[in-house]
């Protein structure tokens, strides 16, 4: 026989020949569901992966925590927390991206956020699918970008099968990229040179063709690049449609819970505290943009977001609307289906000042109507303001947390979150299911680790 402490109570199991007792046997013997549980001997967690390695003594402690539907129910001899396999906090679109991609792996997962479901730097976003930005050179964030963009069609496919009542207003209608001087122009020209590199489609517009492509752009633009390849979303809808198809999948999504520390068992998390309790789980992702810092600060790490302040606002509807996306050196114009047109967009590293000003608000319009005079005349129906997660180098940071075994990084994307979804799901589901990092490696959070 052999004596262990289960969950502060002394029991007698069964030992093998040599005295011990294998833990797989262990939790066979107590019959836990594998699926729902996390599991500590000695006061250090055993991830799911290692099982079948350990080998219990006589006198060995395990604390087994049941993750259950309803809460903690628990009474002094089995410890109960509600949870999941995986444990996401932030519900914008990328923290629904990577639940949506871990549940179809069946993966259980719970999201966390003080919000409703996309209603921070995501419900601000303009929905623009543009990997070419401003045209900068080739490199990791370019590449990353395509490499998402050329998932966008299947995955949006996917999305209409599963949650037919969103449409997510998906067009790859192109991006028109504008000048309004030679100068602008020669500036758009030096992209044309790496279309061949990147695989991409751009066309060079003369003053005469640019207006044809988009017959309400000003007499002003000089002349334009035309990508056809890229395009525009609802960046609410499809998040919308992310978090709903996740939970078909048995994902969790609880609102009006913010994450505000961590249970810890040596180097590992083994629970999110948040004002509706704590979530038990086997691995955490924190992918809270702007507010990711603070979070990895509890945990005494360096993640550098920042916010960046976008103000944006909404003008229309428009009789016979924008074709496409319109981009100029100092704001851009998105038509969306209802007949609005989104004009933006401030960059502004203020903090967290949670407000529109009077003149952000002002180099809006001027750059609205600069590419469009007709901006002038159409009301101004609202306005708004959102945080981007901004980083030091311009990169994303996604990846393992330094110092820690199960806590994984996924935010600073800036301007390119919605973008950048597809790509930011599957990688950071490759890692936590499959523990592959490589693609990851110019994105890591450790790049930070001394700072």
């Amino acid at each position: 026989m052999l004596t262990l402490t289960v969950n502060g109570k002394r029991q007698d199991f069964t030992a093998g020949e040599d005295g011990k007792l294998g833990l797989p046997a262990l939790i066979e013997s107590l019959g836990v569901d594998t699926r729902r549980i996390a599991i500590a001997v000695n006061g250090e967690v055993v991830s799911k992966a290692d099982h079948a390695g350990v080998t219990l003594r006589d006198g060995d402690a395990v604390e087994i925590v049941r993750m259950v539907g309803g809460g903690a129910t628990g009474g002094p001899a089995q410890a109960e927390l509600d949870g999941a396999d995986v444990v996401i906090a932030g519900a914008g679109i990328i923290g629904c991206a990577i639940a949506y991609e871990l549940s179809r792996r069946g993966v259980s997962c719970i999201v966390l956020d003080s919000r409703r479901v996309g209603m921070a730097a995501t419900n601000a976003a303009g929905g623009i699918l543009a990997p070419l930005a401003e045209f900068r050179r080739p490199g990791p964030l370019v590449d990353l970008g395509l490499r998402s963009l050329r998932r966008y069609p299947q995955w949006v496919d996917r999305l209409r099968e599963e949650v037919p009542d969103v449409d997510v207003e998906f067009h790859l209608n192109g991006v028109l990229r504008v000048a309004l001087d030679e100068r602008e122009m020669e500036e758009l020209r030096g992209g044309l040179r790496y279309a061949d590199e990147l695989g991409v489609e751009l066309v060079e517009l003369d003053r005469s063709l640019v207006r044809e492509v988009e017959p309400r752009l000003s007499a002003k633009v000089a002349g334009g690049v035309f990508c056809p390849d890229e395009g525009q979303i609802s960046n609410q809808h499809v998040t919308l449609a992310l978090s709903r198809a996740a939970q078909q999948r048995g994902a969790r999504i609880v609102e009006g819970a913010p994450v505000t520390g961590f249970r810890r068992s040596g180097s590992r998390v083994t629970a999110a505290r948040t004002t509706q309790g704590d979530f038990a789980c086997d691995r955490v992702v924190l992918a809270a943009g702007p507010w990711t810092r603070p979070l990895a600060a509890k945990l005494g790490a360096n993640v550098p977001t920042k916010p960046i302040r976008g103000q944006m606002m909404a003008l229309g509807p428009m009789a016979t609307p924008l074709r496409q996306v319109v981009w100029g050196s100092r704001g851009y114009l998105v038509p969306r289906a209802n007949g609005l047109v989104f004009a933006g967009s401030t960059v502004e590293d203020v903090g967290f000042r949670f407000n529109t000003t009077q003149r952000g608000l002002a180099a809006i319009r001027r750059a609205a109507r600069e590419l469009a005079p007709q901006m002038r005349t159409l009301e101004e129906h609202f306005t708004w303001f959102g945080f981007r997660p901004g980083s030091p180098d311009g990169l994303p940071i996604l990846g393992p947390l330094p110092g820690w075994e199960n806590v994984s990084v996924a935010t600073g994307h800036f301007r390119n979150g919605i973008l950048l979804a597809p790509i930011t799901g599957k990688l950071m589901a490759d890692l936590i299911v499959e523990g592959k990092d490589a693609e990851l490696a110019a994105f890591a959070p450790e790049r930070f680790a001394a700072g």
